[in-house]
């Protein structure tokens, strides 16, 4: 019978030992060898036998499925697609080196993954800069809100709070109508839309009323109730969330307002602790959240993204909205997820095929070119209408995480990340290298073209491997 190959397993050893704050004297007391044997197993010096592996696993209680599992060949994988970039197209790089680093040095290897992940997006920032017609720094006002919002990881701790504070206080009134009357002397109207002059919000001062228009759903009424409590009584807090910021243009900062001012009507609609608790008790359902809030799917959507209070965090999620012809109207970053705000997404996500099966929820299993692994689940949203000659606009939505939290959500309940079918999409296809792929629109960046001359592939551009 073969000899089962020898486990070398000490940089996991020395990742456990100090997650559980030992010295190697405390941790060879508790395995009953001498600390320069700890200090050789750590060193991948000596393999770990199964009987110090039954020993590790009595004294400390581990899973010896999970402590044992073999994560190189994954990382030799994800080095191996990150090793395809055109930047290592000169350097000799055999499988067997791969393999020997992701197998005795798994450190250095996610250390490898996370520089170039880093790499990819300057240059994909780069690559939207020359591809953004006229780009100057500066010259993109949504941009530059985009990215007031995702430095701060869509999180407002000052406006959350102050919203906290305001939603007690219409519990307590019995009615949002009844805290306007009292809070800021004001009544509260729904008229129809040859009175609102085109407009679905409007705060008539002279007459201290605010007026909404009576063709907006229930859901869309109590936000734009919301947002007006959000301009007037979060005021001071919104000033203070943008005070250290310096925008390039009056239009950034009115759409930096916007977005605070959307995100504090949110929060009072939502208020953080509850919401929070009811995400997990409802396992992440966007639909029955809705429900619970008096919100729209949308809104709660959007609402996700922003769970980033300390001592009370909840997944970290992407949204994104699209309309049928692909451009993107809100983008929040929550999950780390590569996204190109020039050019076309990738159309192997789900969220761009979802305008097919109006209003149901489709699920999908992402894998990026190196390696990371989200959940998304995308469904289609309406807005507008009401009435017969107003216009109804469809767009869709999608919400996604690292794969790694999908098993808390509803929608993935009892999958295994690992093990599970994924899409292989791209950012965009410009910074995507993926060679076999029917549905590429462009050629990636810096890979030379192959003739077809004498052969066509089924992929549109056969183009070099570097």
């Amino acid at each position: 019978m073969a000899e089962s190959r020898p486990l070398y397993l000490g940089p996991r050893l020395r990742r456990l030992r100090r997650e559980l704050g030992l010295t190697q004297q405390a941790m060879s007391a508790d395995l009953a060898i001498s600390p320069s044997y700890v200090a050789l197993l750590e060193g991948n010096q000596r393999p770990l036998t199964a009987d110090l592996l039954l020993r590790l696993a009595r004294s400390y209680g581990l899973d010896l499925s999970d402590f044992a599992g073999d994560d190189a060949e994954d990382y030799a994988r994800r080095i191996g697609q990150v090793l395809r970039d055109p930047l290592f197209a000169d350097i000799e790089l055999p499988a067997l080196e791969v393999a020997d680093l992701a197998t005795s040095f798994p450190g250095i290897s996610e250390a490898l993954l996370r520089l170039h992940n880093a790499y990819a997006r300057e240059q994909r920032a780069l690559a939207e800069q020359r591809e953004a017609p006229g780009a100057e720094p500066g010259s993109d006002p949504v941009a530059e809100a985009r990215r007031f919002v995702a430095h701060h990881r869509n999180y407002f701790h000052g406006i959350d709070s102050k919203a906290e504070e305001i939603a007690a206080a219409i519990a307590r009134a019995g009615s949002t109508a009844e805290w306007l009357r009292t809070e800021q002397g004001l009544r509260v109207r729904y008229l129809p839309p040859d009175v609102m002059m085109d407009a679905v919000r409007r705060h008539d001062r002279h007459n201290s009323q605010l007026l909404i228009d009576d063709t907006l759903d229930g859901a869309s009424r109590a936000f734009q109730v919301a947002s007006h409590i959000a301009y007037t009584a979060l005021k001071r807090e919104i000033a203070a969330a943008m005070d250290s910021a310096q925008f390039a243009s009056a239009t950034a900062a009115t759409l930096v307002r916007r977005a605070l001012a959307a995100y504090g009507a949110a929060a009072i609609l939502m208020p953080y602790d509850r919401f929070a608790r009811a995400v997990e008790a409802r396992s992440y359902d966007v639909e029955a959240l809705s429900r619970q809030f008096g919100t729209s799917f949308e809104q709660v959507a959007h609402r996700l993204t922003s769970l980033g209070r300390p001592g009370m965090l909840r997944i970290p999620f992407f949204f994104i909205r699209v309309d049928p012809a692909g451009n993107v109207s809100k983008r929040l970053d929550g999950a780390g997820f590569p996204f190109a705000a020039h050019g076309g997404g990738c159309p192997l996500w789900s969220v761009h095929s979802v305008f097919r099966t109006p209003g149901e929820i489709v699920t999908q299993f992402l894998e990026l070119p190196d390696g990371q692994r989200f959940f998304s689940i995308a469904r289609t949203v309406n807005a507008g209408g009401g009435s017969w000659e107003r216009p109804r606009m469809t767009r869709a939505i999608a919400l996604a995480c690292a794969a790694e939290h999908a098993p808390q959500l509803v929608y993935a309940r009892g999958s295994d990340p690992r093990a599970v079918e994924t899409t292989p999409i791209g950012v965009t296809c410009r910074l995507c290298n993926r060679p076999a792929c029917a549905a590429r629109a462009a050629p990636p960046m810096g890979r030379e073209i192959l003739s077809d001359d004498t052969r066509r592939g089924i992929e549109p551009f056969g183009f070099d491997e570097g």
